[in-house]
C-alpha cells in the first residue's frame, strides 16, 4: 500500500485529496492544524481505516520536526504540499505590511521548504518518490498581465523555485518534484463561481503526479498535464 502525506487536509483541495487517495487504496497521512475539530476529515477517517490523522501547524518549525521524528523513516510515496493562504489582505499597493507579507511567505514558501527538508528521507525510502507542490498559474512571470496579488504571486513563485531546487538536489535519489496549478476550483478559496470542481482538479493532479517521470521533474504544469511557462 503506497503512502501519501497531505498538508492542509481538513478542507478544500486537501480534503478531496484525502478522499480520493483513500478511495484509490493508499495509506493517507492527513495533516492539519486541528484534526480533532475537522468534522469532515474525521468523517472520512471513520469511513476509511487507511487514513491516519496528524496534528501539524505548518508554520511551527518544531512541529514539523516532531512529525518527522514521529514518522521515524516511514516511506512517503507522495509528499503533497497543499496548505496555503491567499493573502487577500496583502494583495494590492497601499495595503501591504511587513507582518502580512511574512505570514503569507511562511505558509506558502517556508513551510513547504522545511517539510521537504524534514521528510526527504521518507520520500527517498518510497517507491513513487514524488513531491507535489500546489502552486498557481498566477505565479508565472510570463502570465502576469494584471498585477496585484503581490504576496500570493510572489510566495508561489518562490515555492516553484524551492521545488526546482529540490528536483536538482534529490535527482540522484530518483526523487521527482512537480509544481502544479489546480485550476480555478470551487473551494472556500476559489469561490462557488469557479470553473472546476475539487473532484475534477484532484483527479487530474493525482494522475499527472503518478505519471511523472524523472526527466519531467521540476516542471510547472496544470492539473490536466499542460506545461505552464515560468
Amino acid at each position: 500500500m503506497p503512502t501519501v502525506f497531505i498538508t492542509g487536509a481538513n478542507r478544500g483541495l486537501g480534503l478531496e485529496f484525502v478522499s480520493q487517495y483513500a478511495q484509490n487504496g493508499w495509506h493517507v497521512l492527513a495533516a492539519c492544524r486541528s484534526p480533532q475539530s475537522a468534522d469532515a476529515l474525521q468523517a472520512l477517517a471513520a469511513t476509511y481505516n487507511s487514513i491516519e490523522l496528524i496534528e501539524l501547524d505548518v508554520t511551527d518549525e518544531a512541529a514539523i520536526q516532531n512529525v518527522a521524528e514521529h514518522l521515524n523513516g516511514r516511506a512517503i510515496d507522495h509528499l503533497l504540499l497543499n496548505a496555503g493562504v491567499l493573502g487577500e489582505h496583502c494583495a494590492t499597493l497601499g495595503e501591504m505590511t511587513q507582518k502580512q507579507w511574512l505570514e503569507v511567505l511562511n505558509v506558502n514558501t517556508v513551510a513547504p521548504a522545511l517539510l521537504i527538508q524534514a521528510l526527504r528521507n521518507n520520500v527517498i525510502a518510497s517507491q513513487e518518490k514524488t513531491i507535489i507542490g500546489i502552486s498557481t498559474r498566477v505565479a508565472s512571470l510570463a502570465d502576469n498581465s494584471s498585477g496585484n496579488m503581490y504576496s500570493y504571486r510572489a510566495s508561489k513563485t518562490a515555492l516553484n523555485q524551492v521545488l526546482v531546487s529540490a528536483a536538482q538536489n534529490l535527482r540522484e535519489h530518483q526523487v521527482k518534484t512537480l509544481a502544479i496549478h489546480p485550476g480555478w476550483v470551487q473551494t472556500d478559496m476559489g469561490g462557488e463561481n469557479a470553473t472546476f470542481t475539487a473532484e475534477e482538479s484532484v483527479r487530474g493532479i493525482i494522475k499527472v503526479a503518478s505519471e511523472l517521470t524523472l526527466e519531467q521533474s521540476g516542471q510547472f504544469r496544470v492539473f490536466d498535464g499542460a506545461v505552464i511557462p515560468w
